[in-house]
């Protein structure tokens, strides 16, 4: 796995929910996340922790992501992570 080929997007504006969307990066920018949260300042550190754990179980080592949190657990951040990265490794579209 690895190289993102597009971007992809999981998630919805939901309460208790994510909007993740990965697009492909170079290799000097690494990993980029830009977070927007109402909970930022409690819990932005975790948030963007579970997200690089997400990329690096998934092999991606070059990704620039935008979160939109309304309040998800790690378990919905990761699985957001985990669909978003699958969809941007498919050929051809989301």
């Amino acid at each position: 796995m690895g190289k993102l080929l597009q971007p992809g997007q999981a998630g919805t504006l939901e309460s208790n929910d994510i909007v993740v969307t990965v697009a492909p990066a170079t290799a000097e920018d690494g990993i980029v996340i830009e977070l927007t949260s109402p909970v930022i300042k409690q819990y932005g550190k975790r948030i963007r922790e579970v997200i690089a754990e997400a990329l690096a179980d998934a092999g991606v080592q070059q990704a620039f992501v935008q979160a939109n949190d309304k309040g998800a657990l790690d378990c919905t951040i990761r699985a957001r992570v985990q669909t978003a990265v699958a969809r941007a490794l498919q050929e051809g579209g989301n």
